[in-house]
């Protein structure tokens, strides 16, 4: 009964009041309506008032007050500029062009207008569309980081930044982008800003720096070389990235070892700091931040960041910098921009910038200009001593550095890798196969090919510093890169010494090692080979001749790897037992991909070492080296490859799958074990290169393998007597061409007949060795071909060969060693 009443109560009160319902919902839909047709017309006037301050003539400038309450437009008037206000709209649009004019300030003023609230394109004015018209802002992030430091710190700005603009959902910045300086091609980003898409057609970009600073040769060496070379470029503006919106730079530094920025506390960062600005045409948009990495690093870098929001911020509500924002680079800059650098033997001493201001001001128009080639003649250069107290003197020549300084980041992390750094820019390094032949367990791809045995290699390197940033790189991207040589040298004797010195002690502290062979341990203590490819460019060091004299007096051979990207170094090179010549791609985007090299002309410096190679066949050994890499340089690259090797004609053609280091710096530019080749893969590289090359009408033919270190040798018909292969090299008659002095030809020091257990289809593995497994007990090796042998058996060979010795920092070993080399060259 009582839910029965009360239905019937609320059915009668329906009936009552329906009617007054109905009418005030009625009234407050009207009402909002009208609301936000006033809202829309309030907009519309506004852009129409901004749209004739756009079309005021060029110089002047119309000021007055906005009369709007609206909270939303308080808080985006931030950049203190005019616009006109919604009462006067009626007035502008009655009154004659004349009149007005006379209300304008007499001096100049740029007029950007401010942001206002969104209107349909129908309801805008075209000038207003243009003028007014949003578009997405891209911060552009870039890094350089040896340590990883620098990165873990851009990645919080990055977070801090996307934390900031997701929660602003009117805001046009997008997410920041993160690029590291050492994996980019410097084209794409600093000579013009980036090129637009369909998706990025509309986009702006803002460039944000933060960098370390090394007291070494690192990535940022090149990258401030980039940019002063871009500045300085005749064939392009002094200023192309003035399309960006703005950059600012961060720094990293430590000032236990640099108190003041003058001697050095984030120096690289200043440095990027000022030549950005000369390329954006004084586009700073916050100043330079920097920050000590031991004491206020993470406070400073908040601070900046702060900074940077606000900086963005404004370019969203008012397109641009605005007027007055700090250091954007309407103000005065510093003198180091400003100043032009007077390339003469007298150096001008540095001054402010009103002084040169007024220095500008008083030079008198010359009226005699001289030809450029009279420069420097009899008639001394007109000097103006007014504006300097000092008494000018010839600069001095710049303080050489080290290459790898004893207390230097490098040093610490090559250290930690297994190196022993010489003097100041040399190391040399014990390889896993030396290990390997002293246990009498298998020595590499060298033994099979050229009769090498490990236990007698020393692998060492007169240079640690390299060209090139290959993907493959084992180095961990930590040894230092350069095009050219700006650091001490070191005597030759004093590197070869060292070098001798310090790897006959970690062959001594193997005496204690298991399976030590004694016979093998006193002759690892005469060494008869040097592999100079440890790390780096050897042929960058400058007196190596003399370096690989004092090898050859020794009489120890010497095998020498270069990148193909030092030409006049290559051309001047004196005989060594073989030189190789590292073939990574078979064209430029290949080879631009893989090996990341620093030089802008590196596929002509490429090519021009191919023809060298090929005038010094008739002189010693050369050889082709190809790292096969999945995805970079294998597929459809036959062809490319045949017409290298017609060019440069080599001796021999290794041919060899990349071997993968989980740390590596190839790591963090995309390698991953998809890249590595299985030697079945490797075998059909190779049999379809000979194909090619045959189908050129070349006369060469697959000689020998190690499949252990996922290696072939492809050889010359020059080294085929009689139906056999002969690969190997005679020592002593290679000694004795050199002490009979004059030219000689690589046939007068061919060895005897490749063995038969190194030739191509019998794996290459000495059976004077023993085979092994990861537990030390011994593999029974079956009798047969090696297509009957490939597959898993020699998988699993491989595997027991690579697990015992492989480096402490390799990820997945069993996989790495399945498919890769692991010889450490």
């Amino acid at each position: 009964m009582v839910e029965a009443f009360s239905l019937a109560g609320f059915l009668a009160s329906w009936h009552d009041y329906r009617l007054a319902i109905f009418l005030t919902v009625i009234a407050l839909v009207v009402i909002a309506i009208a609301v936000q047709y006033g809202r829309e017309h309030l907009a519309t006037s506004r852009a129409v008032s901004y749209a004739y301050q756009t079309s005021t003539p060029v110089g002047k400038s119309v000021e007055r007050p906005i009369n709007s309450s609206s909270s939303r437009d308080t808080k985006r008037r931030k950049s203190n500029e005019d616009c006109v206000s919604v009462d006067e709209v009626k007035q502008v649009q009655t009154k004659s062009v004349s009149s007005i004019s006379s209300r304008l300030r007499p001096e100049p003023k740029r007029v950007t207008g401010t942001k206002t609230g969104k209107i349909s394109k129908s309801q805008k004015p075209v000038e207003a569309q243009t003028s007014t018209q949003s578009f997405p802002i891209q911060p552009l992030v870039f890094f350089s980081s040896l340590t990883g430091t620098t990165e873990s710190y851009t990645k919080q700005v990055i977070e801090d930044l996307n934390k900031t603009f997701e929660n602003e959902q009117s805001s046009s910045v997008l997410s920041p982008q993160l690029y590291d300086l050492s994996y980019i091609d410097y084209d794409d980003y600093f000579v013009s800003p980036p090129r637009s898409t369909k998706l990025t057609e509309n986009h702006k970009y803002f460039y944000l720096l933060i960098l370390p600073t090394y007291n070494i040769d690192t990535i940022l060496n090149n990258f401030l070389a980039h940019l002063q070379e871009t500045h300085h470029d005749f064939r392009i503006d002094t200023a192309p990235l003035s399309g960006l919106l703005g950059y600012s730079v961060f720094g990293f530094g430590d000032r236990e070892g640099w108190p003041t920025e003058e001697e050095g506390f984030c120096s690289q960062a200043k440095e990027v700091d000022k030549w950005m600005a000369k390329l954006t045409e004084k586009k700073r948009a916050f100043p330079l931040g920097v920050g000590d990495v031991k004491s206020d690093a993470s406070y400073r870098l908040k601070e900046w960041t702060l900074g940077i929001k606000e900086v963005l911020r404004t370019i969203d509500e008012t397109g641009g910098l605005g007027e007055g924002v700090l250091g954007s680079g309407d103000a005065v800059e510093s003198d180091e921009e400003d100043e032009e650098i007077q390339e003469v033997t007298i150096p001008i001493a540095r001054k402010t910038a009103s002084t040169i201001k007024k220095r500008k001001t008083q030079l008198p128009t010359p009226t005699n200009l001289g030809d450029l080639e009279d420069l420097g003649g009899s008639s001394p250069l007109p000097i103006d001593f007014t504006t300097s107290s000092t008494t000018s003197t010839v600069s001095a020549p710049p303080t050489l550095k080290p290459m790898v300084p004893a207390t230097s980041p490098t040093h610490a992390a090559l250290t930690k890798q297994g190196y022993t750094i010489i003097g100041t820019h040399s190391g040399v390094k014990i390889c896993r196969w030396t290990k390997s032949a002293l246990r009498g367990r298998g020595s590499c791809y060298k033994h099979s090919f050229y009769g090498i045995a490990s236990h007698l290699c020393m692998e060492t390197t007169p240079s640690l510093s390299c060209s090139n940033k290959c993907v493959f790189c084992w180095r961990h991207g930590t040894n230092p890169v350069g095009t050219t040589w700006r650091w001490q040298v070191d005597p030759p004797d004093l590197i070869l010494a060292g070098a001798i010195t310090a790897h006959l002690q970690k062959i001594k502290s193997l005496r204690g090692v298991p399976g030590v062979r004694a016979e093998r341990f006193q002759e690892a203590m005469h060494i008869r080979h040097c592999a100079l490819s440890l790390v780096g460019e050897p042929i960058f060091y400058p007196h190596i001749n003399a370096f690989v004299a004092l090898l050859h007096a020794r009489r120890i051979s010497s095998f020498l790897v270069c990148n193909a990207q030092h030409p006049a170094q290559l051309a001047a090179l004196a005989p060594v037992t073989q030189l190789y010549v590292s073939i990574d791609a078979s064209n430029r985007d290949s080879l631009r991909a893989i090996d990341r090299p620093l030089h802008r002309d590196f596929w002509e410096r490429f090519t021009a070492c191919l023809d060298i190679l090929r005038g010094a066949r008739f002189r010693m050994r050369t050889v082709f080296r190809l790292t096969l890499v999945k995805g970079f340089n294998i597929e459809d690259e036959v062809d490319g490859y045949a017409a290298l090797v017609a060019r440069g004609l080599p001796c021999f053609v290794e041919i060899k799958g990349v071997t993968y280091c989980g740390t590596s710096s190839g790591g963090a530019a995309g390698l991953t074990m998809r890249n590595v080749p299985f030697y079945e893969e490797v075998v059909a590289f190779v049999t379809a290169l000979d194909r090619a090359l045959a189908a050129r009408g070349l006369e060469y033919g697959i000689a020998a393998e190690h499949a252990h270190s996922c290696c072939v040798l492809i050889a010359s018909k020059r080294f085929l007597m009689e139906g056999k292969w002969r690969t190997l090299i005679d020592y002593e008659a290679f000694f004795a061409c050199l002490e009979r002095g004059g030219d000689f030809t690589p046939e007068e020091y061919m060895g005897g007949e490749t063995p038969e257990w190194a030739t191509w289809g019998r794996g290459g593995f000495d059976p004077r060795d023993e085979r092994v497994d990861r537990k030390g007990k011994k593999i029974v090796v079956e009798e047969g071909t090696a297509g009957q042998r490939r597959g898993v058996d020699v998988e699993k060979d491989v595997l027991d060969m690579k697990v015992e010795d492989v480096e402490k920092d390799v990820v997945d070993v069993k996989a790495a060693v399945v498919k890769s080399d692991g010889n450490g060259h």
